[in-house]
């Protein structure tokens, strides 16, 4: 792979886990692995400039942007800190400030909380808006939702600076968390993986009795405004609290490295007997002069670095390894190991990734393996201990053949993983296309989750996402569940979080014992169903789990053939004629509508009233005005939002890109467009053109 094409592939990669991690709450790597990517990534358009793109997930804040709130622009960036996972990094963070600003320093050491950043702004003592970092720029107005936390004071007490704002961390104590996935497995709703993401997916509820409910904290951890009483962020922060903030009083002013030294010691074992999670410790420079001068890179400021606590480590036998296949037919191997307490759960299972991961440990049953949390969340072996290699047993091999279906499985030179290529027939991926079919972005089916799925399918009610349509109250109300709430517990690997939770039998069981759907439950289903026959045909189009079609080329293709029927009749070559759709998509476009069995699903879809078409008024305002050009937004506008002006691009023929290129046509520039685009386009020559123009062009 050259250098380019590994750019390219991290960036996309740290992109995706970026939306995971903001958009979604739902990270599928630890802070380390997402670092570690990020660090090379630098290294390698360091070395590389000729490849150098203002839109680098190396150049930007990752964001958390909800679409369903207003969004409000920062007085003062929200930027990320650099990370460090070394005591000799600390000690030349200290070094290398101590030499540009060329005198010594105080640091203020602080416990870094593990939540959700918000801003707060106070004029005349009174809190006028709470808004989320968002992507550093700008961020959702969570205000009334804020105001239902009851450690953000409302109005202020004491002597306070008449227009100022901090910044802070919403966290979901430990208790908390507990009691509320208790509430959520009862509910028959997916659980949260830590309580981050429960304080995140809480804050942008569209309900703020619920958020009320949830018991949120929030900590505050700097101050800024013009007239701030001192020079010292330590001295500040206790104004702060003085003022009705609630501080951390375990904020420490150090003298010199030994000093920080002995707190990220002693708060790497007393962390753990804290109320709130932690993952770090955070280091400012004091001094706000010193912090001034010693000013801010593209991404975080210079006077500020975060030291992460290295993942806790245990050790624990492995007892059996076992395959599990996904919904594209990825075969993953699992461990399974004796239970063992680790970051306050209890572990039995932890992921070894690939044939290639197993290879590398050289694994053996029997083994003593070193079980880690990646970030605290996903347990992993990171080693064995060989010198307690007794009588081992037999080596850990890779599967040959698909444990569900029996297929011989197959492996992609120059890829890790093997996979079934049996998808037609191969339970697992049957039921994870359905699992994509009733996903947010598809067709939405809130309500029916995985394990709903699992118990449908071992039940025999349905076959394929179109079989849903077909269900009834009463088939769901007798259908038994196929997952018992305490398998659930297991899978997440902590049998003492829900203790006693289920010593007595649900409302909803049945003499027998086995689980059934209650029946408020059920009838949220068939409505839900019944709401996603109003999803618009390219979402629709996404849901059919095409290969290669995600949600942007299902737009192109719903533009371009208006209706199912145009798309299923058309041929590779009118297919390349569709903008951002090549030979390889195209193939796959006329394969998938070769296989009748796909054709029975789209006629089921058609019957059940699903949208198959472009609606009368996608079409009336769909035009051709744009075709062929490539225009990108930067900047804030008056008229409309930058997502209208996208679906604007959209709707009449044009492509919205992130990135200024010799392609480009035109940039649509509002206030306050980003320097480096205006550079950029200048340099090639690229026409910017404000609201008005542009209006005009689509006149």
């Amino acid at each position: 792979m050259s250098d380019k094409e590994r750019i390219d592939f991290l960036r996309n990669e740290l992109n995706r886990h970026n939306e995971l991690y903001y958009l979604e709450s739902n990270p599928e790597i630890s802070d380390y692995e997402y670092d570690m990517m990020m660090k090379e990534l630098q290294e390698l358009e360091k070395n590389n400039p000729e490849f150098y793109d203002v839109s680098s997930p190396s150049l930007r804040v990752g964001s958390d942007i909800n679409k369903s709130f207003t969004q409000v622009k920062h007085r003062y960036p929200m930027l990320s800190l650099a990370n460090t996972y070394t005591k000799e990094e600390v000690r030349d963070f200290v070094k290398k400030n101590e030499s540009l600003l060329n005198e010594k320093i105080k640091i203020c050491a602080e416990l870094k909380f593990d939540g959700t950043s918000i801003s707060l702004t106070y004029n005349d003592g009174k809190l006028v808006n709470a808004v989320t970092r968002g992507d550093g720029e700008k961020g959702d107005d969570v205000t009334s939702n804020a105001r239902t936390i009851h450690t953000i004071p409302l109005k202020l007490k004491g002597n306070y600076p008449n227009d100022f704002e901090v910044r802070g961390e919403v966290l979901l104590p430990w208790k908390e968390f507990d009691r509320l996935n208790e509430e959520r497995l009862r509910e028959e709703e997916s659980l949260f993986a830590n309580p981050r993401n429960a304080a995140s997916g809480t804050l942008k509820l569209q309900n703020s009795k619920i958020v009320a409910q949830r018991k949120l904290v929030s900590v505050v951890y700097y101050m800024l405004g013009t007239k701030l009483p001192t020079d010292s962020h330590y001295q500040n922060m206790q104004y702060a609290a003085s003022l009705g903030f609630n501080v951390s009083k375990h904020m420490q002013l150090c003298n010199n490295v030994d000093e920080i030294f002995d707190f990220i010691n002693y708060w790497d074992i007393e962390r753990k007997n804290l109320p709130v999670a932690t993952d770090g410790i955070v280091l400012k420079v004091d001094s706000l002069i010193q912090q001034e001068e010693l000013g801010f890179t593209a991404k975080s400021p210079r006077w500020a670095i975060a030291y992460k606590f290295q993942a806790e480590r245990a050790e624990s036998i492995l007892r059996e390894v076992t395959f599990h296949v996904g919904r594209t037919g990825i075969v993953t191997p699992v461990a399974n190991l004796d239970p063992v307490l680790l970051s306050g759960t209890i572990v039995k299972r932890a992921s070894l990734y690939n044939e290639d991961a197993i290879n590398a440990l050289d694994l053996h049953l029997g083994d003593v393996c070193y079980v880690e949390k990646g970030g605290e969340i996903i347990p992993k072996i990171v080693g064995i201990d060989k010198e307690k290699r007794n009588n081992a047993g037999l080596k850990v091999t890779f599967i040959k053949v698909c444990p569900e279906c029996g297929t011989p499985l197959k492996r992609v030179e120059g890829e890790a993983s093997y996979f079934c290529p049996n998808q037609s027939k191969c339970p697992p991926q049957i039921k994870g296309r359905i699992e994509h079919f009733i996903a947010r972005k598809a067709m939405n089916l809130e309500g029916i989750g995985p394990e709903t799925i699992d118990a449908f399918y071992a039940n025999g009610l349905i076959k394929n996402g179109a079989d849903l349509y077909s269900l009834t109250l009463e088939q769901i109300m007798n259908c038994p569940r196929s997952k018992t709430a305490e398998e659930k517990i297991e899978e997440i690997n902590d049998d003492s979080y829900f203790g006693g939770l289920f010593a007595a039998p649900n409302d909803d069981s049945n003499s027998s014992g086995s689980r059934r759907f209650t029946e408020l439950v059920s009838k949220k289903m068939i409505s839900a169903l019944e709401k996603s026959k109003e999803i618009p045909f390219e979402r629709v189009l996404f849901a059919l789990g095409i290969r290669f079609v995600g949600e942007t080329v299902a737009k192109r293709l719903a533009m371009a053939f208006k209706n199912i029927d145009a798309v299923a009749n058309a041929t590779i070559d009118q297919l390349i004629n569709v903008e951002d759709i090549g030979e390889r998509i195209a193939m796959s476009v006329v394969e998938y509508f070769k296989d009748l069995s796909n054709i029975e699903i789209i006629n089921q879809l058609k019957s059940a009233g699903l949208q198959m078409s472009l609606s009368q008024t996608e079409l009336e305002n769909h035009s051709e005005k744009l075709k062929g050009l490539s225009i990108v937004i930067s900047g804030t506008f008056e008229k409309h939002s930058r997502d209208e002006y996208k679906k604007l691009i959209e709707s009449n023929g044009g492509k919205n890109t992130g990135s200024i290129s010799a392609k480009t046509s035109y940039v649509l520039a509002g206030d306050n467009m980003g320097p480096s685009k205006l550079e950029k386009a200048h340099s090639l020559n690229i026409p910017i053109i404000n609201e008005e123009k542009f209006l005009d062009m689509l006149k």
